[in-house]
This record gives structure tokens, C-alpha cells and sequence, in this order.
């Protein structure tokens, strides 16, 4: 199957669609944190040897004490989130897997590979008819958050008839945590995925995990095989997951950054609908113009072949970028204003 080409993040989509844009863009396109975690030195080893199984199984541990899980054998590390999905989807043997959307639409192709046939939903309930049901929570790209007392409910009939629910979780770093999913996994019937290139900043260090009831973590795990995790990948996990000290911190700057951004839109007359603290999502009948505008601008944000009324902005990471993103939006919102006088009668 082809890869899905409609995601964000690519610069390269950018400066084809806007040739003339100045430089350099300001990629609003993804929901990676733009104030990344701390870069440190790592031991020359971490680049020379292969993996120790003893730094794959701390960083299993201190995963899950970050995230909550019942121990370090329910935790498969992995190279990135994305390689995970078609293995987790053919945790079960082929059949309907509802998509609850609109979402990431990568679940949907995973699912398919595994040889399911795939449909998107809107209606939570629908999802208790099949096989395989996926929920991203907080979800990308509007933030809707489903609870946990509803999601144990739907990974408790998917247990009965032998089907899996997988809760993607790559934002719940700043969503509510008492309504993340990785404590329950040993119920059975349920698969946590967890993200940490999009908290912590730094996505090309490729490092995600699945959170399973433990012989379904033990077949993944055994399916990725050894040194499934770089030596670099392993180090980075392990500092940055154990240091509470700066996600604390993080998540209130990422607050502050997000109302910042709302207020920013408010100012050029544009209400956020939703979203998490790490993207906001917009909906306005003129959506395609202000992608247009900001695009011819060097600044990239996310617009959606499924709703063409529907934007999704991350956060600038410098005042540099806050001020040319200012500029951009009030330019836009004059150009909105004169043109709705010029339709007046």
C-alpha cells in the first residue's frame, strides 16, 4: 500500500507550493514542541557498539514510571510510534477496524496492512462493533478527549470477543493524565501508545512505545527483534524520561505559549475551537485563504483534504517567529476586512 502523503512537516511540499516564500519557513505544520529537550553529550559507545539489553530494559523502566504503566515488561520500546501500528493491528486476525475520526490517518493505513477492513467513524458508540478500534486521545487535530471510563468500557467488550482497543496517547504528555490508559493495560484488550519525539521536541531521534498486557508486548517486542532501538535513541529516552523536573516546566511554558497563540488569532478576529497545548485547531469558511496568505509568507501551517474549513497550528519557537507570525495574521485579517466591505451593497 502507498504512503499516506497528507501530513505535515514537510518543507520541501512547502517551498513547491509557495516557491516565492521567504526564508526560512516557520514550520507551524506539526505538533512537535519547538523548545526541545536539552542536547547532551552521549558516550561514544552509544555510537560504536550495538545496544546493551540492560540500557533497553532501564529505558523500559523508567517508561514505565514515567507513563504509568504496571511494570517494565508490559513497555516495548520501539524505533518511532509509526513502525509499531501495522504490528499492533495484526495483533488481531483480520476483520472490521473502526477508526473513531477524523484523526491521524496512519492508524487507517496500519490497519489495512494488517489485512482489516477500515472505516473512519464519528460516533464513539460505533466503535463497540469491532474488531479492532482505534482512539487517538487527546486527538490530532482538535483535541477532543475521550474518558477514560468510556474507554475501559469499549477495551472491556474488545477483550470479550477477543478483538484489541489501541489508544494512541501521543499528546497526553499535555492532555488531563487522569484520563490516560497505560495503567490498565494489563486488563487485556488494550494496546497504549506512547510518542516522545513530539513532547519532548525531538522527533528525529525516532524513539516511541507500545504498553501491553505483557504477552502481547512480549510478541511485539519479540517481532521487532534485538537492538530494535538506536544507541543514541536509548540515552535520550532514558535522561529525558526521567526528568520531571523539566517536564513540569515544559507544560506550563507550553501553556502559556498556547494562550498566547489564541490571543494572537483573536486579535485578527479568528476563534480556536480546540486542540492541545502543543497545536490549536481553527475552523473559518476562509481557511484556504489564510493557508494561502501565511504560506506565501514562509510560514507553513496544516490544512486538511477532508475539511477545507479546518487549520491546525503549532507553536512558534522564538520571538523572532512570534513576531513575523503576528505580522502575517494582522496582514491577513486587514486584507479579510477589506474585502468583506468591498461585498457590502
Amino acid at each position: 500500500m502507498d504512503a499516506v502523503a497528507d501530513h505535515g512537516g514537510s518543507l520541501g511540499r512547502a517551498s513547491a507550493l509557495f516557491p516565492q516564500a521567504p526564508l526560512p519557513w516557520i514550520d507551524l505544520s506539526t505538533g512537535i514542541n519547538p523548545h526541545s529537550y536539552p542536547l547532551f553529550d552521549l558516550p561514544a559507545t552509544a555510537f560504536s557498539r550495538l545496544p546493551e539489553p540492560a540500557r533497553e530494559r532501564t529505558l523500559a523502566e523508567v517508561a514505565a514510571a514515567t507513563y504509568g504503566a504496571p511494570s517494565a515488561a508490559n513497555v516495548v520500546s520501539a524505533p518511532g510510534t509509526q513502525i509499531l501500528l501495522p504490528r499492533v493491528a495484526a495483533a488481531v486476525k483480520p476483520g472490521r477496524a473502526l477508526v473513531l475520526g477524523p484523526t491521524y490517518a496512519e492508524h487507517a493505513r496500519a490497519c489495512a496492512i494488517a489485512g482489516h477492513t477500515v472505516a473512519e467513524v464519528r460516533d464513539f458508540d460505533a466503535l463497540f462493533s469491532a474488531d479492532i478500534a482505534i482512539v487517538v486521545n487527546p486527538n490530532n487535530p482538535d483535541g477532543r478527549v475521550a474518558r477514560r471510563r468510556d474507554l475501559l468500557e469499549l477495551a472491556d467488550k474488545m477483550r470479550s470477543k477477543g478483538g484489541l482497543l489501541v489508544v494512541d496517547e501521543a499528546f497526553m504528555e499535555v492532555g488531563p493524565l487522569d484520563e490516560r490508559m497505560d495503567g490498565d493495560v494489563g486488563r487485556g484488550g488494550l494496546v497504549v501508545l506512547r510518542s516522545f519525539g513530539k513532547f519532548f521536541g525531538l522527533a528525529g531521534v525516532r524513539l516511541g512505545f507500545a504498553i501491553a498486557a505483557e504477552s502481547l508486548a512480549a510478541r511485539i517486542h519479540g517481532e521487532l527483534g534485538p537492538w530494535a532501538v538506536a544507541g543514541p535513541a536509548l540515552e535520550y529516552g532514558i535522561k529525558a524520561l526521567g526528568d520531571d523536573a523539566w517536564q513540569q516546566a515544559m507544560r506550563e511554558r507550553l501553556a502559556a505559549d498556547a494562550a498566547r497563540l489564541d490571543a494572537l488569532f483573536a486579535d485578527s478576529g479568528v476563534e480556536v475551537g480546540g486542540g492541545t497545548s502543543l497545536f490549536r485547531y481553527v475552523k473559518l469558511p476562509d481557511a484556504p485563504a489564510l493557508f494561502e496568505t501565511l504560506g506565501q509568507q514562509g510560514i507553513l501551517i496544516r490544512n486538511f483534504i477532508w475539511d477545507e474549513t479546518a487549520l491546525r497550528v503549532g507553536l512558534p519557537g522564538s520571538e523572532a517567529e512570534w513576531r513575523r507570525l503576528e505580522q502575517a495574521l494582522a496582514a491577513w485579517a486587514t486584507r479579510r476586512q477589506e474585502r468583506a466591505m468591498e461585498a457590502q451593497p
